[in-house]
């Protein structure tokens, strides 16, 4: 800490040159941070899926249903906990924009199946007694400034083409931080009565979850689930929620490499522009540095000014670059829906922090070298 001035005597030197390299940095980590937090926002549900739950669909699509009679089929199989079903609903709510998930379910199996979902033990009982009633997660009822009693019409151009009107009984909230509270469930008894006078999908499901006693035998029993339907009418595709879930991001890309190969272009960019920052630094210091080591200093020493100086400038253009993006991100969702989990991660804070330390050591190799290989003879005749 004693090198501190001498060091950040240095960078102001040259203050608009120092302030557009800060100011580079600093863009290039909103950007990183941004990223990360659209990343988050598209495949956070994999990280939060269940690892003791599997998904059962359809062999052939998810947009093929499954008879509901398969549930006490799937209870019997060994190593199976619970099962419960979901059915995709696809309704529209004001806007087809509006854009959240509606599920019908049995409430008392969806519940026990997702204890991330907390819903106060009252508003489970009104759910319960109210046929129409349905559960809203609290980051649509905010978005929409819904609340318990309200009546909510939902248009569903696949089930009747009609528009369907349900009471909201209970708003739930997720039980960790990223938990998707943007759903909309309600009772599968009164969408399966209402829905007896089309001529399909009556006593049908979309997909089921189940969970096992064992993650460990979590293939096996997804062999024996599929096994058991092999050769019917309906047979299934048994998966880890995890992999599901990753099957629905897959959908827009691959979004790792798509991050990854963004951020990799832009930090290239600011490798770079920093570097060629730190070389011209040390050229104009050529004379100085060979004052340093006439005195006395080693070229460890004097190489550890150097690199200090460039992660300093890199660290303070990173950290306010990831303190503005966790600033930004901290608004929540900024397409209104679109992307309920979107939010900086801590651990992407804490690797860009990493990123931006790596960064400053990078870019001050090469000018550490040169100061390495100074003679101070030639040093002094510079001056």
């Amino acid at each position: 800490m004693k090198f501190f001035p001498l060091i950040w005597g240095n960078l102001l030197r040259r203050k608009l040159r120092t302030s557009l390299t800060v100011l580079s940095v600093l863009v290039a980590f909103v950007l990183f941070g941004f990223l990360c937090a659209i990343k988050q926002a598209l495949v956070g549900g994999v990280e939060l899926a269940g690892a003791d739950r599997l998904i059962v669909r359809h062999k052939v699509s998810l947009i093929q249903l499954l008879p509901q009679s398969y549930q006490a089929r799937m209870a019997s199989i060994p190593g199976v906990a619970a099962v419960a079903h979901q059915t995709w609903f696809g309704g529209i709510y004001q806007d087809p924009k509006n854009f959240f998930m509606q599920c019908p379910v049995v409430p008392e199996d969806f519940m026990a199946m997702f204890p991330e979902f907390k819903l106060p033990p009252e508003e489970m009982k009104a759910w319960l007694a109210t046929r129409t009633g349905c559960i809203i997660g609290r980051n649509t009822a905010n978005r929409f400034k819904l609340k318990i009693g309200d009546k909510i019409p939902i248009h569903s151009p696949i089930w009747m083409n009609k528009t369907w009107e349900f009471d909201i009984v209970g708003i739930f909230d997720g039980a960790k931080k990223g938990t998707d509270t943007t759903a909309l469930f309600f009772r599968y008894d009164y969408f399966d009565e209402a829905r007896q006078g089309m001529n399909w999908g009556t006593g049908l499901v979309g997909w089921y979850t189940i969970r096992v006693k064992d993650p460990a035998k979590a293939a096996e029993v997804a062999r024996l689930v599929d096994a058991e339907f092999e050769n019917s009418p309906a047979e299934t595709k048994t998966e880890p929620e995890g992999a599901f879930a990753q099957g629905f991001a897959n959908q827009i890309g691959n979004i790792g490499f798509i991050v990854s190969g963004i951020l990799g272009a832009v930090f290239f960019t600011i490798l770079l522009v920093t570097g060629s920052t730190m070389s011209q630094a040390v050229r104009e210091r050529i004379g100085e540095l060979g004052v340093l080591k006439a005195i006395g200093f080693t070229n460890g020493q004097v190489v550890a000014l150097v690199l200090s100086e460039s992660c300093l400038l890199t660290v303070l253009g990173g950290g306010l670059g990831l303190g503005l993006a966790v600033l930004l991100t901290s608004g929540g969702d900024p397409t209104g829906g679109m992307l309920p989990m979107f939010f900086l991660p801590t651990r992407d804070v804490l690797l860009g922090l990493t990123l931006s330390i790596a960064l400053g050591l990078l870019t001050g190799i090469f000018p550490a070298r040169t100061a390495i290989k100074l003679r101070v003879a030639d040093a002094l005749r510079r001056m």
